[in-house]
């Protein structure tokens, strides 16, 4: 049995325990988690037998990589006899109505209306966060994937550090960036499952400009390059004393690292120095409790007594009303994924989990410092998969 085949059987004994008939996966990203392949069309899990992948394009591919039957969708109008054809339990049988499970929190309004169409009576349940939690959980075979992620990065990152200089522009530190990250198998994107979010590389930005805020649910914005993309790296050019932070990821195989480091030319003046000190130590402390059983809850508001007592609330993690409400996130094909290391989440660590812990500082005009590593959750503590050496890199 394919890994892909236990995550279905997983979640078919969940479905069972709700009552449910099946489930439609729709979303690209759970698409693969389940079988094996991203191709257009939609996988159908039913409660007891085989899953269906129906592929719009392209069928070839699709029978080459799934780990579930393959057809062609074809026409809506048949969409819905299909799917209950492949619900043999009890419900279908005796004319019940189909409960018929997907993920809400993605799912389209016109594609939703139109399933709704094809299969009338269905009552949709919201399968969004059984998903969730169960990616929560990472494989061995994903764990390396990150691991090959994070060396990726650290590799690039040194390829680069000996050619900034001052003058530089963002962005052109950015390309160079990405430039060394493709050359080593960076696949050049980095989903995030929020709507309207997007992210390519990460957010790389020096001075007064990375404190800039945007939309991004995000310590440090960034200009980026225009209003029709406002985030990230822009225009502003590098100067001696001024804090470069580089928040950067990899996509290895599918699956995501993050990694934040602050450099600069010179040195920090002593408040933003402090403040970085001050991050490291968030981290330090955090990482003394990363073991099976925290609640992630706890170590958000841990790091907000640290902070408080350090005199730095006001620039912790954003400033005024752009401060976002987290430490950390969990990683793995996408970049926000459970659990959160926020107030309200209540998920004990488990081994498995892939978490990235983030203490950062803005300070408007002037710029942000922080840290950023990612960590496995093992059986008796944790393990940190990103290897870039910590510490303030001074050029």
């Amino acid at each position: 049995m394919t890994i892909f085949q236990q995550r279905q059987q997983w979640l078919q004994d969940e479905m069972r325990k709700r009552g449910w008939s099946g489930f439609l996966v729709t979303h690209n990203v759970d698409i693969y988690y389940y079988c094996g392949s991203m191709q257009t069309g939609y996988l159908f899990i039913p409660t007891e037998g085989e899953a269906i992948y129906l592929v719009r394009r392209s069928l070839v591919r699709a029978e080459e990589e799934a780990a579930a039957a393959v057809e062609a969708l074809g026409s809506w109008k048949t969409l819905g006899e299909r799917l209950r054809a492949r619900c043999a339990g009890a419900d279908a049988a005796a004319g019940n109505p189909l409960r018929i499970a997907t993920e809400l929190d993605v799912l389209p309004v016109q594609l939703y209306m139109r399933l709704q169409t094809a299969l009338p009576g269905a009552v949709w349940e919201d399968g969004s966060l059984l998903v969730r939690e169960q990616r929560m959980i990472k494989s061995p075979d994903e764990v390396a994937a990150i691991r090959a992620a994070a060396r990726v990065v650290d590799d690039a990152l040194e390829a680069v550090i000996p050619h900034i200089r001052e003058g530089m522009a963002e962005f052109e530190l950015m390309a160079l960036i990405e430039h060394q990250l493709r050359l080593r198998g960076h696949q050049g994107l980095m989903r995030m499952r929020a709507y309207n979010s997007e992210l390519i590389t990460g957010m790389v930005a020096t001075g007064a400009s990375a404190a800039v805020p945007t939309y991004f649910d995000g310590p440090a914005g960034g200009t980026g390059l225009h209003p029709s993309s406002p985030q990230s790296s822009g225009r502003a050019l590098i100067q001696r004393g001024d804090p470069i932070l580089v928040d950067i990821g990899c996509t290895i195989d599918g699956y995501l690292i993050d990694q934040t480091r602050t450099v600069v030319i010179g040195d920090l003046d002593l408040e933003l120095q402090r403040a970085y000190d001050v991050a490291e130590e968030v981290l330090r402390a955090t990482e003394a409790r990363l073991q099976p059983g925290t609640i992630a809850e706890h170590l958000y508001l841990l790091a907000l007594d640290q902070v408080q007592e350090a005199g730095l609330s006001a620039h912790f993690m954003g400033y005024g009303a752009d401060q976002v409400k987290f430490l950390g996130h969990g990683i793995g094909l996408e970049i926000d994924e459970l659990p959160v290391l926020a107030k309200g989440f209540k998920y004990p660590l488990e081994p498995g989990m892939v978490i990235a812990i983030e203490p950062k500082f803005t300070f408007p005009g002037r710029g942000v410092v922080g840290i950023e590593d990612t960590y496995l959750i093992t059986e008796d503590g944790y393990e940190k998969l990103t290897v870039s050496r910590a510490g303030i890199r001074r050029l």
